[in-house]
């Protein structure tokens, strides 16, 4: 067994404790971001789909597949790129950490980390004692990655 497939096995079996319903489609966007090297918009989500599994859908059923993958700790949104990833994490059995993603300008990878509780206990100070209320907590931080990091030197 490959890891994709082991993810999905994992995935199903994480969604069926949590008494979610992972269909065939659902299933089938979800590998698609987990093969993928960098993160896919809805759009392309929908051409992906149809050269691979021979079906086209429309964006906003590609839109509604994201918010269950989302909602679901499956996928997370890039809000500054307006695309998705795989949760680094969707497999897993444990507590997580507040997303840091990595993305890199260049060959735009991006890396899932978590972000120490004291670093983000301090992030939340600081937003209330600005008068703001945090609403979302995942930080999108531009960076280059080793690879591209060492092409431009």
């Amino acid at each position: 067994m490959n890891q994709l497939d082991d993810a999905l096995q994992q995935a199903d079996q994480a969604s069926t404790r949590a008494g979610l319903k992972l269909t065939p489609k659902r299933r089938h966007l979800f590998s698609l971001l987990l093969a993928s090297d960098t993160p896919l918009s809805a759009y392309e989500l929908a051409d992906r789909f149809k050269d691979s599994f021979g079906q086209a859908i429309p964006a906003m059923s590609v839109y509604r597949m994201l918010d269950f993958l989302t909602e679901n700790n499956l996928a997370h949104k890039l809000t500054s790129e307006n695309k998705f990833v795989s949760c680094a994490h969707s497999t897993c059995n444990h507590a997580h950490q507040v997303p840091q993603f990595l993305i890199c300008e260049r060959c735009h990878q991006v890396k899932e980390v978590g972000i120490k509780k004291e670093v983000f206990d301090a992030l939340r100070e600081s937003v209330d004692s600005a008068g703001y209320s945090l609403r979302e907590a995942q930080l999108e931080l531009k960076c280059l990655c080793a690879a591209c990091a060492e092409a431009t030197e």
